[in-house]
């Protein structure tokens, strides 16, 4: 069975954020794994990287309550999480954990108290997870939110053909329906269909696609008013050179900084899954 991994925060905010990691994993069908912190650091052994996550201190919040107030949301749900326990420790304080998953839930940054967190800011330990995981990263809006249909940004790239996996494979399991959207720069829509053609994903398009939106006139920060806000949006990022590449400087940091919708990235080390 597929899996979710989340990071309690036992505040209001943190509340908001387990609420969306237990709606994706209703809609999904996936078992939740539940982290409540001990430590404000811990280590994530990627198999290219060891990524060090800072959390502030809100993440260790009535330590007492945590367990009870995460049990609580899920049984509303009829859900029933797995709590995780590292096992190994590269010190007293840091826990280790493989991180053996399928998916990562995360709010906009995990090392920022909520008061900081604004929409246009991700911070850079969620940006180190995105770079080195080999599963999708979910970024939630900073209120729970659900979402009616899934939403894929394609422009024809291995790391775009990627996301566009996702959604299909998102689509096909939650059975809600999916729209593409294309910011057309000096092509034609055959030029893109002739990537999906070559990739084998005719069938799939025809039978999971809602619509296809081309933008071939705005500017595309205009063109995103065209996005459901109740969609979950879902983009690929590429990772060469500094980490700033992923977000920041890009197409993604216009997305991101534009729209309140949740997101799905997959980031440049992940395994598209058909």
């Amino acid at each position: 069975m597929q899996n979710l991994f989340h990071i309690f925060r036992n505040t209001p905010f943190g509340r908001e954020t387990l609420l969306q990691s237990i709606y994706f994993c209703n809609c999904l069908g996936i078992q939740p794994v539940v982290y409540i912190p001990e430590f404000t650091k811990f280590l994530m052994y990627f198999s290219n990287d060891v990524v060090q996550i800072d959390l502030d201190a809100s993440y260790l919040t009535a330590p007492n309550s945590a367990k009870a107030h995460v049990n609580e949301l899920f049984e509303k749900e009829g859900l029933k999480p797995v709590f995780l326990t590292p096992k190994n420790f590269t010190a007293s304080t840091l826990p280790d954990i493989q991180p053996d998953f399928d998916f990562m839930c995360c709010p906009r940054s995990v090392s920022d108290l909520s008061s900081r967190i604004g929409l246009g800011h991700i911070g850079p330990k969620v940006r180190n997870i995105i770079k080195a995981a080999r599963f999708p990263i979910l970024i939630t809006s900073p209120v729970f939110k659900k979402w009616n249909s899934i939403a894929v940004f394609f422009g024809g790239s291995s790391n775009a053909l990627k996301a566009l996996k996702l959604g299909l494979r998102v689509s096909r399991e939650s059975g809600l329906p999916l729209e593409i959207f294309t910011q057309v720069e000096n092509k034609y829509k055959k030029s893109y269909q002739a990537v999906i053609d070559k990739e084998g994903l005719t069938d799939d398009i025809r039978n999971y696609v809602k619509k296809w939106h081309l933008f071939k006139e705005g500017k595309f920060e205009e063109n995103l008013y065209q996005v459901p806000h109740d969609a979950l949006v879902i983009m690929g990022a590429f990772g060469h050179g500094f980490i700033r590449e992923i977000i920041f400087g890009s197409t993604m940091e216009m997305i991101q900084s534009t729209i309140s919708n949740n997101l799905l990235i997959a980031g440049p080390n992940y395994t598209a899954k058909r």
